[in-house]
């Protein structure tokens, strides 16, 4: 009888065992869906287009943004730019005056504002505005180990120097600007981040996976090559190392 209730014991056991493993296999299935992640994935960019560098199109519900226009040929007139910094292959008025029309809003910081005429808005890192009905939040950018001295980083945290978080057709998208992974990081919330990966000033492709793991977006795009600066090679190391499904974006 003891041997008896003992198997019986195992047997209730395995079950259990076995029932959570089933459950478990289930849900990862869903999860790990191709097809869902692809449509996924085509959702979260469907709206967003790659000019090279750090320069991308954004198509609003009737807004048309650029972030950091960069050795463009032009495209749809401006209702929205946005601007980093004031490094010349990120505020560049010449790239800015293609799509620069009448009603454009550029919002930048105060060092790259002087660059540029027409209706400007400055901002500083943790500055949230609405412009042109979409939210916009500032958030900082800066280096922590890349230097073009000794102790003299090429993005300076106290430069104020920014990253982009909006919110465009219901997507929340970071253009994280010319950036090291930063603690900061850790406070935002994206579905779609786009982050440097080129290490030429800016995080190398593994240190920008790292910043995935702080960032936990649904999807990352990676930037800051394409150029000049940087390699398409980059771009395909981080898709390789993200822990998040990684689209390398046509450059239009």
């Amino acid at each position: 009888m003891k041997r008896h209730t003992q198997w019986k014991e195992v047997q209730t056991a395995l079950g259990v065992v076995v029932a959570a493993c089933v459950l478990a296999a289930g849900t990862m299935g869903i999860a790990a869906d191709p097809s869902d992640t692809a449509a996924e994935i085509s959702r979260l960019t469907a709206h967003i287009h790659w000019l090279g560098h750090d320069g991308f199109r954004i198509d609003g519900d009737g807004v048309v943004i650029y972030t950091d226009p960069y050795k463009i040929s032009g495209g749809p007139k401006a209702d929205l730019i946005l601007i980093t910094h004031d490094h010349a292959d990120h505020a560049s008025p010449e790239d800015v005056a293609k799509i620069q029309q009448e009603s454009t809003i550029i919002v930048t910081v105060p060092a790259a504002a002087k660059k540029f005429s027409g209706h400007i808005q400055t901002v500083k890192p943790g500055d949230r505005i609405v412009v042109k009905g979409i939210p916009i939040e500032a958030v900082p950018a800066y280096n922590i180990n890349k230097f073009r001295s000794p102790g003299v980083p090429f993005h300076p945290r106290d430069a104020g120097y920014v990253g982009f978080v909006i919110t465009v057709n219901g997507v929340r998208i970071y253009h994280a600007g010319d950036t090291d992974a930063i603690p900061e990081m850790k406070d935002i919330s994206c579905d779609v981040a786009l982050l440097p990966v080129s290490g030429i000033y800016v995080m190398t492709a593994e240190e920008a996976a790292e910043a995935v793991r702080m960032i936990h977006p649904k999807v990352a795009i990676p930037m800051h090559v394409g150029k000049g600066i940087g390699s398409l090679d980059d771009a395909q190391r981080f898709k390789k190392l993200s822990p998040v499904p990684v689209a390398i974006l046509p450059m239009e």
